[in-house]
């Protein structure tokens, strides 16, 4: 009898996942960033340590993978109404930053992702431009429609700013509401400029 087919390496348990995330997201809300370690989430989880850095090489890892779960990576639906995608798309950053342990971490998250530039291209790879080229896609189809001007992608890379740049300025600073009003303000004077001659 021919023996078992090898595989790469150990497959990874979903489940296994799930709740290392759901136990990170728990103690984000419960001790906040600085004070989360490894051993609490892996205790929390019912998993063993190593565990947890076969899957993740550091708590900041773990903790960009958690949010991400949290902030999502395709906020942007393609409903044919630019204006009501990017509303809710824009919403949907807002509501991650009000409802969440997103507001509270992202100070510390920040500081972590400057002084780490690995950690910082993982985050950038696996929430920033996910988010992004979901609203880049509904910004093209619009101008394939004839809603907005086409884009070059140095235009597109400012709109992309300009959209989602005054709520992650807010929610760091919370010098103002994070609101509808601020989501639909920023939305509207976004797609003033797009439907104009440029």
């Amino acid at each position: 009898m021919p023996p078992p087919p090898r595989t790469a390496g150990r497959q990874k348990d979903p489940q296994i996942d799930a709740a290392v995330r759901v136990a990170t997201l728990d103690l984000l809300a419960e001790v906040g960033y600085s004070e989360l370690t490894i051993g609490q989430v892996a205790k929390n989880a019912d998993v063993y340590r190593p565990a947890i850095y076969r899957r993740w090489p550091s708590k900041q890892h773990l903790v960009t993978d958690a949010l991400a779960t949290v902030l999502g990576t395709t906020p942007t639906v393609d409903s044919g109404d630019l204006r009501a995608d990017l509303l809710f798309g824009i919403g949907s950053l807002v509501t991650a930053f009000e409802t969440t342990v997103l507001g509270p971490v992202l100070p510390a998250l920040v500081a972590d992702l400057a002084r780490e530039p690995e950690l910082r291209e993982s985050f950038l790879d696996d929430v920033f431009h996910a988010r992004r080229r979901s609203t880049e896609a509904v910004l093209r189809t619009a101008a394939a429609r004839g809603d907005i001007r086409e884009l070059d992608q140095a235009e597109m890379e400012f709109t992309l700013d300009a959209l989602a740049a005054p709520v992650y300025y807010r929610a760091l600073f919370r010098h103002a509401p994070l609101d509808t009003c601020l989501v639909e303000r920023t939305v509207d004077l976004v797609l003033a400029d797009l439907r104009n001659g440029g």
